[in-house]
């Protein structure tokens, strides 16, 4: 789920070898892509509701959600980076990830809490224990603390936030530059661990989903509170922490989302790093183009193998799955390398917008689809074009209320959130870059940088110092976001 900060017009990151293009213009295919994904996802789940004969037909080969997820990780995977390497602050970062993220993600739980009170909505079977839900729910994490979401989109925060744990432990060390390596690392780990790796295995231990979440989320939130301050050797212990904690979770403790199913999240959130890194020439195009179609060869495999391992659905379900799972895949990488394609072509101004309120689309559009299955209007058959107009009709009433929602809430807290980053720098101090992260910002890693571009470290520096504030996914300037199913 991407989301973006709204300062579209202020970043971008020109490669260093191509003609000047307007920074709106070279972020605006991130949110042609993020407002088409969104469409989907909604599509997915509206579904359910009407439009039920036209659903049934695209799921014998394709399922648009899950379409939809890949490119929103893709894209998160491709400009959060760029925020935290923009920034050199760690501490920046997470000001801007939780002025980004938090404010709409409250607003759609106590939404979600309101509708259930009113007998409107359901909280996904959380409500049977609300103090344990709230444990879960707190750090964006309740698909690897808790066997449900309150709202069902937010399974994918969970992963989202786990990237960013992980790419602070990242950045923090220096190992931050390895994206093909570690996106090659996920894919297999998806083909070799995903029909072993356990699920909820520490929250159903004799630990419990309660104290496992507490112990959590205590870890998580000390570990940034380490890894956020001006000394290094605190910084560097908080990030491992943290990362580390995300990575266990995610290995061990992952609900609803198979093992497989995650380790591909990553892959493809790290194929997005890699494609982000050689578009600038700080690696090789011909090789980030090989390593990501190795990245869907795997996953793809993963998914064909390990079903029958986690899915007791007779073999005919296992046949749609599979059709699925490739189809979706596959035309996730194609979407985006046709985006990346495109990216110094004018983007329609309505594909831009839609990528500016995805955020709210994605994670609003469940409570109002729970509005609209309590309407009398809707509780009775409809023929076709009566659905056509149903379905219209929900989408302008939908996009309405994003943008309401964007103008609001989104975008007031963005510009709060930089002034308290502002304002922390002020008392506080930039907090500390380590020195070999600076090292790299002027010499390339020899792990990404092929030979042929020797020299051109600053172009690798330019397209971080330019790049957009990522929520900033975020999504800033570029905007990131990550949309859940």
């Amino acid at each position: 789920m991407l989301v973006s900060d709204g300062s579209t017009t202020q970043n971008s990151f020109p490669p260093s070898a191509a003609p000047a293009v307007k920074p709106g213009r070279r972020l605006a295919w991130l949110d042609a892509l993020r407002g088409v994904a969104a469409l989907f996802v909604v599509f997915d789940h509206l579904g359910y509701y009407v439009l039920q004969h036209a659903r049934e037909v695209v799921y014998q080969w394709f399922d648009p959600g899950q379409y939809g997820v890949f490119v929103f990780f893709m894209v998160s995977g491709y400009i959060v980076p760029a925020s935290l390497e923009r920034k050199g602050s760690i501490r920046g970062f997470w000001v801007s990830r939780a002025f980004r993220l938090y404010p709409l993600y409250v607003f759609g739980l106590v939404g979600a809490v309101v509708l259930w009170k009113l007998g409107l909505g359901g909280l996904g079977r959380t409500n049977y224990d609300g103090e344990t839900s709230l444990l879960t729910h707190a750090l964006m994490l309740s698909n690897v603390l808790g066997p449900k979401n309150a709202i069902n989109v937010i399974w994918t925060l969970s992963y989202e936030m786990a990237f960013y744990l992980l790419l602070t432990a990242l950045f923090v060390t220096g190992t931050h530059r390895r994206s093909s390596r570690w996106a090659l690392l996920f894919a297999v780990a998806a083909v070799a661990l995903g029909g072993i790796l356990p699920m909820t295995a520490i929250s159903r231990s004799f630990l419990g989903t309660r104290l496992v979440a507490e112990i959590a989320d205590l870890l998580i939130l000390g570990s940034v509170a380490l890894a956020v301050t001006r000394y290094r050797l605190p910084k560097t212990v908080g990030a491992v922490l943290a990362g580390g904690t995300a990575m266990v979770l995610v290995l061990f403790n992952s609900s609803w989302v198979n093992p497989f199913e995650a380790l591909t999240i990553l892959a493809l959130m790290f194929t997005g790093t890699m494609l982000y890194r050689a578009e600038p020439g700080d690696y090789s195009m011909r090789k980030a183009v090989a390593v990501a179609v190795a990245v869907f060869v795997l996953a793809g495999a993963a998914g064909l193998w390990h079903v029958p391992a986690w899915d007791a659905s007779p073999a005919a379900a296992h046949t749609a799955f599979n059709r699925q799972w490739i189809t979706s895949l596959g035309l996730a990488g194609v979407t985006f390398a046709i985006g990346m394609a495109c990216r110094n072509r004018k983007m329609p101004a309505l594909f831009a917008w839609l990528g500016l309120v995805s955020y709210s689309v994605y994670l609003l559009h469940p409570l109002l689809i729970s509005l609209y299955n309590h309407l009398p209007l809707t509780q009775h058959p409809h023929p076709f074009p009566e659905q056509l107009v149903l379905a219209g009709a929900f989408t302008l009433i939908l996009l309405a209320c994003c943008w309401l929602s964007y103008r609001f809430i989104e975008a007031p807290m963005q510009r709060q959130g930089r002034k308290f980053a502002a304002w922390l720098e002020y008392w506080f101090g930039p907090d500390s870059i380590p020195a070999h992260v600076e090292a790299q910002g002027s010499s390339r890693s020899a792990d990404e940088v092929p030979a042929a571009h020797a020299g051109a470290a600053h172009a690798g520096a330019a397209h971080a110092g330019a790049a957009p504030d990522a929520h900033i996914p975020a999504p800033s300037g570029a905007r990131e976001e990550t949309m859940a199913r």
